[in-house]
C-alpha cells in the first residue's frame, strides 16, 4: 500500500521518535516536535508508539489511499475529512481504498500528527525515518513530502472507533507556562535580570521552527561584568564554545531567548541560561507565533516530578486504549 500525496500542505514531513545517539557528532535527535501526540496517534491505529507518522504544520496535506487503512490525527486541532466528510481528532477512523484524506483550517495548536495503520515505511537513516533536511537524512530523500510522492505503508491492522479521553489530550494553556531549570551560565545574569526573565510575559516570534523557537517582548537581560575570555568576543552573551543540551535557552545579545528544539545544533558560542524541562518540550511544538508565554522557574525535584507525571499520563492513554 502507498499514500499518494496530492497536496503536501505547508511543511509536512515524516517523523518518528528520532535518532538518539549521534548528538556528539552534531546530528540532533530530531523526531516529532510533540512526542506525546505522535505516540497517541500510533496507539490509536495499533502501531508501535515509535512508528513513523506525518507531522503537518499549520496546514494539512491531501492524500489519496490505495488500500483500506485506519487513520488517527492528534496534536493540533486540524480537523480531518474523508472525501469531504468530517472526522474527529484524537480518534481512529477508517479510510477506504480510493478515498481522499484532507483537512479543514487549523483551529488550535501548530502541529498535527497523522498516523496510518502499519506506519510509514520509508527507508530508515541512522535508525530513524525522521526527516532532518539540513543533514539530508530520513523522510523522502532527506526532504519534506511533496506533491506526487508515493509513501509506502507497512503491514498493520488498526481498529476504528477508538478515542483518547478528553482529559488526556495534552496541550498548552494561554498564556503557555514553560518550566525552566536554570543551568551552567545562570550566574552570568544579574539578579535583576534573573527575576525579570521570569516576571515578564514573552511572545512566540514568527521565527519558530524545528531548530528553535524565538521569544520576544521581555526586558533585555543584563550581564554581570567580567573580562571576556580569549576567543569569546566583546558581546557579554558570547562564551567560548560550549555544548547545548536539548531544550537549552540561548539569548544572543541578551534580547530574544531562543529555545533549541528537535533539529537544533549541539553546541556553539552563546551562553545558555538554562533549559526547558523535558515534560514541557512537546508544548512548545504546539505554540503559534504571537502566543503569550510565561517562563516558570523550577528545581530538579520539580522537573523530575513533571517527567514522572508525563509518563503516568502516557500510561493512562495506553490503559484507556486497551
Amino acid at each position: 500500500m502507498t499514500l499518494k500525496i496530492k497536496n503536501p500542505g505547508l511543511a509536512t514531513s515524516i517523523q518518528d521518535l528520532g535518532r538518539p545517539g549521534y548528538f556528539h557528532l552534531g546530528i540532533p535527535m530530531g523526531g516529532a516536535m510533540d512526542r506525546f501526540a505522535l505516540r497517541c496517534a500510533n496507539m490509536l491505529v495499533g502501531n508501535p508508539e515509535d512508528a513513523a507518522c506525518l507531522e503537518a504544520v499549520f496546514m494539512g496535506p491531501e492524500i489519496e489511499f490505495t488500500a483500506d487503512a485506519v487513520v488517527a490525527v492528534t496534536g493540533a486541532h486540524l480537523p480531518p475529512k474523508v472525501d469531504g466528510e468530517p472526522r474527529d481528532c484524537w480518534s481512529s477512523f477508517e479510510v477506504k481504498k480510493g478515498q481522499t484524506l484532507s483537512f479543514e483550517f487549523l483551529k488550535a495548536g501548530a502541529r498535527a500528527y497523522i498516523a496510518v495503520s502499519g506506519g510509514i515505511d520509508t527507508p530508515p537513516a541512522l535508525g530513524s525515518r525522521s526527516t532532518y533536511p539540513i543533514g539530508a537524512l530520513g523522510g523522502v530523500d532527506g526532504r519534506a513530502i511533496a506533491a506526487g510522492d508515493d509513501l509506502p505503508i507497512g503491514s498493520g491492522k488498526g481498529t476504528p472507533g477508538k478515542s483518547v479521553p478528553e482529559a488526556l489530550r495534552r496541550g498548552p494553556a494561554t498564556p503557555a507556562a514553560l518550566r525552566v531549570l536554570p543551568g551552567l551560565y545562570w550566574d552570568r545574569l544579574t539578579e535583576k535580570a534573573q527575576n525579570g526573565f521570569f516576571d515578564d510575559e514573552w511572545k512566540v516570534a514568527p521565527e519558530a521552527d524545528r531548530m528553535g523557537y524565538r521569544f520576544r517582548g521581555g526586558r533585555k537581560l543584563e550581564f554581570v561584568d567580567r573580562e571576556q575570555p580569549f576567543g569569546a568576543g566583546a558581546d557579554p552573551s558570547n562564551i567560548v564554545d560550549g555544548c547545548y543540551s536539548y531544550g537549552s535557552i540561548q539569548v544572543p545579545g541578551g534580547t530574544e531567548p531562543i529555545v533549541l528544539h528537535r533539529d537544533a545544533v549541539s553546541g556553539g558560542g552563546y551562553f545558555t541560561l538554562g533549559a526547558i524541562i523535558s515534560a514541557d518540550m512537546d508544548l512548545i511544538g504546539q505554540l503559534q507565533p504571537h502566543t503569550p508565554v510565561k517562563f516558570v522557574r523550577v528545581d530538579m525535584d520539580e522537573a523530575a516530578a513533571a517527567r514522572k507525571a508525563r509518563k503516568d499520563m502516557l500510561a493512562e492513554v495506553r490503559a484507556a486504549l486497551g
